[in-house]
């Protein structure tokens, strides 16, 4: 069997998007709630800061749309390359 890369760039850029706008969501209504996460996240994208600010929810969650997206079509590339036809 092997993976379908658009599919699963898609899908895993939907994942990784939706789960940094879900935690800098939660980081907006209660502060202290996933900062840890968010800076982690900050500290390896450019420009984002994990401040508690709805420009910097948006800009985490477009850098996880194409972060999982480009994560996900190398796993499915990659794993395409060694599975057995």
């Amino acid at each position: 069997m092997r993976f379908d890369v658009k599919a699963l760039a898609i899908a895993a850029g939907l994942i990784w998007g939706l789960v940094l706008l879900l935690v800098g969501g939660a980081n907006l209504v209660a502060a202290p709630y996933g900062q840890a996460f968010l800076e982690m996240a900050a500290s390896v994208y450019p420009g984002y800061t994990a401040a508690a600010s709805f420009g910097q929810v948006i800009l985490g969650t477009l850098y996880g749309l194409v972060d999982g997206a480009i994560g996900g079509a190398i796993f499915a590339w990659l794993y395409n390359c060694f599975v057995k036809a």
